[in-house]
């Protein structure tokens, strides 16, 4: 597959963790966004979108969402701006996934490639959940449903949810086979941080 590009979302406000910049929380030694970062280090662009609070690895571009926490949906519609006319698919991916490989990106870009009929491809849990923030989509599809619930919306996108956004999309669902911890693993406390660590011994 080419026009491989990837959009991380770091905003939100973490108040299971004390409002901190969660995404640059070191899990084993290094920020979180910034392990994301480097599952998808053959994407261009890479695009961070949130708070420009601390500097991101070199060549990867920051952006913000509107308004300033504006959701997840305001955020992916603010990555989608920077992406160039070549991208053709595109990792939407929380910034606090500190356990995602190369491995399992590549694993969700094959996926999709397999599957002509589907606009994109998450993990899902191991309670059948799917984990719409650990995924690859065709961009088209994610432009139109980004207009779609814009207009729906009367042109905001403020507070919309990433599961409406992918309501109209025809999505499949990859279960993760192989070994070691769990890609689409986030961290929202200080147990999940401790138990992504364990996870990494």
């Amino acid at each position: 597959m080419t026009g491989f590009a990837a959009v991380v979302l770091t905003g939100g406000a973490a108040r299971r963790l004390g409002g901190v910049d969660k995404p640059g929380v070191a899990v084993g030694g290094r920020p979180m966004r910034d392990r994301v970062l480097a599952a998808v280090a053959d994407a261009a662009p890479r695009i961070v979108v949130g708070p420009d609070t601390t500097p991101v690895p070199a060549g990867a571009l920051v952006v913000r969402e509107e308004p300033a926490g504006g959701g997840p949906v305001a955020a992916t519609a603010a990555g989608l701006t920077l992406l160039p006319p070549e991208s053709t698919t595109v990792a939407l991916l929380a910034g606090d996934l500190p356990l995602l490989t190369s491995t399992a990106v590549g694993e969700l870009r094959r996926a999709l490639a397999a599957d002509a009929t589907a606009d994109g491809v998450c993990y899902v849990d191991t309670d059948g959940r799917r984990q719409q923030l650990c995924g690859v989509w065709r961009v088209p599809s994610l432009r139109a449903a980004v207009d779609r619930l814009a207009d729906e919306r009367g042109g905001s996108l403020a507070g919309a949810s990433i599961r409406a956004l992918l309501a109209g999309l025809m999505v499949s669902e990859l279960w993760w086979s192989g070994t070691g911890a769990p890609p689409w693993f986030d961290c929202d406390t200080d147990d999940d941080v401790r138990r992504a660590e364990e996870w990494m011994r």
